[in-house]
């Protein structure tokens, strides 16, 4: 096989995003760091570094959290601050880590690395087995669509090996799980992250837990029905004019497809003119393509002119998008600075951008017991809650359960731009 062959052949690798989630000292560190080890995953001179960091500190095991965490004051404290991004491949799938804190004040920080990702693994500490942390990290994989759970009930070495923990912990997290929506497939695996066991190779101090490793799970989970093939979307990020000799009347729409599936000879609506047309050609790099569907990128041409510019939508007339400039959502505030009824924003919807006001609070949720706060509606630094606003210019937009990418909005401070709200449309 020559190298072009390798090299296209990782191209073509089904690709898995997913993120860690847990308490401090859960171990979200060491089990990435051993997923990366034992599938062989690091380099000598990384492998080298951490174990002479190791030895300094006076760590009786080579520690392997130091692989992820990267910043200085991670490294002194031991947690988790930021979102660490590791990017790895098996044989049968490429990966994308994303390592996110445990700690209530980086709630913002966890749901931007979860945002993305199609599996969340959460751990518990076999010891101290479902806590607040670990309802409050199951509802922010809910409330983010992420329908792939895996609980890692980690420390099994501290327990004993114990059957009858991993039962009870199994047991009082299916009692959570129920109030839960989003959460299709919830998987328990056993594992020791410091020693390895259940990690990459199965176990042999569990003979009594049948089912797959961690990684294996990882490598097998079927993820290709969460992308949404029904309801074809296409927000259009950019209009293409070559203004060439050779390619003179050429009129293309490029974007990314948000959802369905896109034909030559397909009659198409866009989005919020409302006019209609039919796909003449669709674009790519490569050449005219027979199809396109979620998450490729391409460019569609018309059979008519219509005046499209950036973030308007091409859809399919048969299930179009809503469209209006009343939306109900719940969102998960980032800023140091509190929310307010009333208060102005820039709103970032997929490829459009327009202001924003907030019309209504309707409440926070204590995201320890998932109750409704509805007395106390000044949203602070990493609250979550549902709000009412109204958009200067209408979007076209899908309730978020539907579709993640066109039912969701980040709204952006227009003094300061810094991104203080991620929303998910209701």
């Amino acid at each position: 096989m020559t190298d072009q062959d390798n090299a296209q052949s990782y191209l073509d690798m089904d690709l898995l995003r997913f993120t860690t989630a847990g308490s401090v000292d859960d171990g979200k560190s060491t089990l990435i760091g051993r997923l990366l080890y034992d599938s062989k995953a690091i380099f000598e001179d990384q492998l080298e570094a951490i174990e002479k960091t190791s030895e300094q500190r006076g760590d009786e095991n080579v520690n392997l959290a130091l692989l992820t965490d990267g910043l200085r004051a991670e490294r002194e404290q031991g947690i988790t601050i930021d979102v660490a991004y590791r990017y790895f491949a098996t044989p049968r799938r490429k990966f994308i880590i994303a390592d996110t804190p445990g700690h209530i004040q980086y709630t913002r920080n966890m749901v931007t690395g979860a945002s993305t990702a199609n599996l969340a693994i959460i751990l518990v500490d076999a010891r101290k087995g479902v806590i607040e942390q670990t309802c409050r990290h199951s509802f922010i994989a809910d409330l983010l669509r992420i329908q792939h759970v895996v609980i890692a009930v980690n420390k099994m070495d501290l327990v004993d090996w114990s059957e009858e923990r991993f039962l009870e912990i199994k047991e009082e997290f299916r009692r959570f799980a129920s109030r839960l929506d989003s959460i299709v497939e919830v998987t328990f695996i056993p594992i020791s992250a410091l020693k390895g066991d259940n990690v990459v190779e199965t176990s042999e101090n569990m003979p009594w837990y049948k089912g797959p490793s961690l990684l294996y799970h990882l490598e097998t989970v079927y993820v290709g029905s969460d992308e949404n093939h029904v309801t074809a979307r296409f927000p259009v990020q950019w209009v293409i004019r070559p203004h060439s000799d050779e390619h003179h009347d050429f009129r293309g729409y490029a974007g990314r497809v948000a959802g369905g599936v896109f034909k030559p000879g397909d009659e198409v609506v866009v989005q919020p003119s409302g006019f209609n047309a039919v796909i003449k050609a669709v674009h790519s790099m490569d050449g005219e393509l027979q199809e396109v569907f979620a998450p490729l990128s391409a460019a569609i041409t018309l059979d008519r002119e219509i005046d499209i510019s950036r973030g308007d939508m091409i859809a399919k007339p048969n299930n179009p998008p809503t469209v209006g400039q009343d939306i109900e959502a719940m969102i998960c505030w980032f800023s140091e600075k509190p929310l307010s009824s009333r208060g102005k924003f820039i709103l970032r919807h997929s490829t459009k951008e327009t202001k924003a006001l907030i019309r209504d609070i309707k409440y926070k949720v204590d995201i320890n017991t998932l109750h409704k706060i509805e007395d106390d509606l000044e949203f602070r630094l990493n609250d979550i809650g549902r709000i009412s606003l109204r958009t200067a210019a209408p979007l076209c937009y899908d309730p978020y359960k539907m579709n993640r990418s066109t039912g969701s909005f980040i709204l952006v401070d227009p003094f300061t731009n810094e991104t203080v709200g991620a929303a998910m449309i209701i």
